[in-house]
């Protein structure tokens, strides 16, 4: 007869505790994906209804991507998330490398002025930027968007973190095999910068998604639009339909979860090992 193993009890308080930590959290997300099968009324209704009168309602749906266009402000969205994420993830990689393995002068100084930018509150540098693109004639144009954060000091930090992580003796016996710098780089460093570049996929990927402010002061075509953008076009001037914008706001929650399903083991490893020191 097998002996049934006890489970101790501060075991089942811990996992109790964290599952009803873990309800709270999610609460508000399932809130949103009921809501968004639900009509203005029925949101707007007192008492308040949790779960829809027709659960297979998805007029909302229709809705944003057929009025509101949200098909190509997702696209757009997209389209500038991606692009500028993976931009500043190669920069934040080899600016790092250079800063943790490369020995010149005036190499501390660098980094701490790149350190010192983090200090500075980005509303401070808004009107600044703003005006370098009245000045190029960049309104309205992609680059305006691409411009504006193509290099992070916290992603610079985080992955300089992770170089000095990086075994010397490795580097230099590429050196002697004759292997160039940027070979080096590419086919040695990167690959084991997995978990940094993971943890800051994350990151960058989530600001550039919810950006607003600067895409709304540079697009003026609504072709253009990101999906924050298209998320406020679906509040009125003096009555919010609450039905649309809980659909839109469903589907940009969508990229946000894939983003973090895919790169979670990197992240939550590379938040722990982020703190290499030199």
């Amino acid at each position: 007869m097998m002996r049934t193993k006890k489970i101790p009890w501060t075991q089942v308080f811990i996992h109790a505790i964290l599952l009803l930590v873990a309800g709270f959290m999610l609460f508000p997300f399932i809130w949103m994906l009921l809501s968004s099968l639900k009509t203005t009324a029925e949101i707007t209704r007192i008492p308040p209804t949790f779960f829809p009168n027709d659960i297979t309602n998805i007029e909302n749906f229709k809705v944003v991507l057929q009025k509101y266009n949200f098909g190509t402000f997702f696209k757009n969205s997209i389209y500038y998330a991606v692009l500028k994420s993976a931009i500043v993830l190669y920069v934040s990689c080899i600016v790092g490398y250079v800063l943790a393995k490369f020995q010149f002068r005036g190499r501390q100084a660098v980094f701490l002025m790149i350190l010192a930018t983090m200090m500075v509150p980005w509303p401070a540098t808004l009107i600044p930027n703003y005006q370098m693109m009245v000045w190029l004639n960049w309104l309205d144009k992609d680059i305006s968007i691409l411009y504006s954060g193509l290099t992070s000091a916290y992603g610079v930090f985080l992955m300089r973190q992770f170089s000095f992580s990086i075994s010397d003796s490795l580097l230099e016996a590429a050196r002697l095999d004759g292997a160039g710098e940027l070979r080096i780089f590419h086919r040695i460093a990167l690959p084991l910068m997995t978990n940094g570049i993971g943890a800051l996929a994350i990151m960058t990927f989530l600001w550039e998604w919810d950006n607003y402010l600067w895409p709304y002061l540079m697009l003026s075509s609504p072709e253009k639009y990101t999906l924050p953008i298209g998320l406020a076009m679906t509040q009125g001037q003096f009555v919010a339909n609450y039905g649309p914008m809980f659909a839109g706001i469903t589907i940009s929650v969508l990229p946000v979860v894939a983003v973090y399903l895919l790169f979670q083991r990197s992240f939550i490893q590379g938040i722990a090992l982020g703190g290499v020191k030199e």
